[in-house]
C-alpha cells in the first residue's frame, strides 16, 4: 500500500498506510471536525492506548476507559462520548464478521457493489461514507474491484471532492474549497 498523506504529520501517515483499522477509524471519525484532525485521531489514540490500535484490542478497552482516553487533551473528536461508542461498536465488528482483520473487509471483494455493502454495513458508516471510502481504497491504495468508480459516485471522479483525493497539503486545500463552494450554492438555492 503506498504511503498516504492525509493529515501532514509523517508518523500519523505512516500509520494510516500500514495499518487498515486505523484508516477505517480516521474515516468514521471525519464528521464535524477538520478532515486532517479526523485522521490524526487514529495516531492519537494508537499513544493513548494499552496495546496495539487493533480492534481486537479496541473491542476489549472498556466503553468508560475508551471514552476517557477520547476526552484526554488534545480530545480526539468533539464529540468524545458518541464517537468512542462508535469506534468501539466498529472494533467489535470487525472482530465479530472479519476475525479482526480490518482489511478482510475489502480484500476479496467481487466487485465495486459488494464493497460499497461491506463498507455501508460498518457501524458508523452511512451512503456517503461508504461512497468515500470506496473512493479512498480505489484512488490511493490500489483496491480497485471492477465497478469501484460507480460504487463510489461522485467520489469517484476526478478532482477534489472528499478526504479520498488529498495527497498533500495543496489538495486538502482544493478539497475544502470545493467543499465551501458546494455549501455556498446549496445555501443560495435553499
Amino acid at each position: 500500500m503506498p504511503t498516504l498523506t492525509l493529515t501532514g504529520e509523517p508518523a500519523a501517515d505512516e500509520l494510516l498506510s500500514d495499518n487498515a483499522f486505523a484508516l477505517l477509524v480516521g474515516m468514521l471519525l471525519d464528521q464535524q471536525i477538520a478532515m486532517e484532525l479526523a485522521f490524526v485521531g487514529p495516531f492519537r489514540l494508537a499513544e493513548r492506548l494499552d496495546g496495539p490500535l487493533a480492534p481486537t484490542t479496541v473491542a476489549a478497552t472498556d466503553l468508560d476507559e475508551l471514552e476517557a482516553l477520547f476526552r484526554q487533551k488534545p480530545a480526539l473528536h468533539r464529540y468524545p462520548g458518541s464517537m468512542s461508542k462508535r469506534v468501539h461498536a466498529l472494533a467489535s465488528h470487525i472482530v465479530e464478521e472479519y476475525d479482526g482483520d480490518a482489511a478482510a473487509v475489502w480484500t476479496g471483494v467481487t466487485d465495486g457493489a459488494e464493497l460499497k455493502k461491506r463498507l455501508g454495513d460498518l457501524p458508523g458508516f452511512g451512503d456517503q461514507k461508504a461512497r468515500i471510502f470506496v473512493a479512498l481504497l480505489g484512488k490511493q491504495c490500489g483496491v480497485q474491484p471492477e465497478g469501484w468508480r460507480d460504487a463510489a459516485g461522485d467520489y469517484g471522479l476526478e478532482g477534489h471532492r472528499s478526504i479520498a483525493d488529498v495527497t498533500d497539503r495543496a489538495t486538502l486545500e482544493a478539497v475544502r474549497e470545493w467543499k465551501q463552494a458546494r455549501k455556498a450554492a446549496a445555501k443560495a438555492a435553499g
